[in-house]
């Protein structure tokens, strides 16, 4: 009998014990500039001219009246809390939350590069970074938007109408850990309070995309904020002491 008819067996065997813990995390990249949703949703533009926060605000403004209110914006968040919470337990635990970070949303990861429409993307050119990476002279280049400490928005803050880098782990009030559902609907409350400036209960395609944060031109200096200055990176800023 042949040698790999032998081995046949035993690799199957192999494979069958693998546990959840020993499969490797796929991380999938994705071209063009997305929307971030105030929950943490990513919404990517198949075209160039495709409006990926009007694809969002369609799904969220369930009578279709193009108004957009508060309990709309609680369903919407109840419907990705079921996409998040695989094992279906009522939490968001840990290891849920790396999945979103790295499987449904690697874009708003910390150190990764800034998302730019394609005619941008061509233009980009690395920025020589005047701080020193090792102490040995020796400099490293950086991408604007790609530095934590350059002082530009940070995660899905770069994608979404509210300066929150991590927009799901940010529900979590508790900080135990673990998003609950009560916790990720009265998030998407306090969200939508955020971005209803006139305080008229109801939200527009138009107020939104005002809220939008602008990309910098490719290789621009980021803007310096001191410690008392007013963040107006983002349409709508989290208020003191958030």
């Amino acid at each position: 009998m042949p040698f790999s008819v032998l081995l046949l067996p035993i690799l199957a065997a192999a494979a069958q014990a693998q546990t959840p813990q020993d499969k490797p995390i796929v991380v999938t990249g994705y071209a063009g500039v997305p929307f971030i949703s105030p929950m943490g949703e990513p919404f990517r533009p198949r075209r160039p001219d495709e409006d990926a926060l009007a694809n969002w605000f369609r799904q969220a403004d369930r009578n279709r009246d193009g108004f957009l209110t508060v309990e709309e914006m609680t369903a919407d968040a109840d419907r990705f809390f079921a996409t998040l919470d695989t094992d279906h337990n009522g939490e968001i635990d840990p290891e849920e939350l790396v999945a979103y970070e790295w499987e449904i949303a690697p874009e708003i990861q910390v150190n990764s590069k800034l998302r730019r429409p394609r005619a941008a993307a061509v233009a980009a050119k690395p920025v020589t970074d005047k701080r020193q990476a090792d102490g040995k002279g020796r400099r490293r280049p950086r991408f604007e938007g790609y530095d934590p400490l350059d002082g530009s928005p940070q995660g899905a803050a770069r994608y979404s109408l509210i300066n929150m880098p991590e927009p799901v782990a940010a529900a979590d009030a508790d900080f135990n850990r673990a998003i609950t559902l009560a916790e990720f609907r009265d998030a998407a409350v306090s969200r939508f309070q955020l971005l209803d400036k006139s305080r008229t209960g109801r939200l527009t395609v138009p107020q939104l995309e005002a809220q939008l944060p602008k990309l910098p031109p490719p290789g621009a200096k980021p803007k310096r904020y001191r410690d008392n200055e007013a963040d107006t990176r983002i349409g709508q800023p989290l208020p003191p002491g958030n």
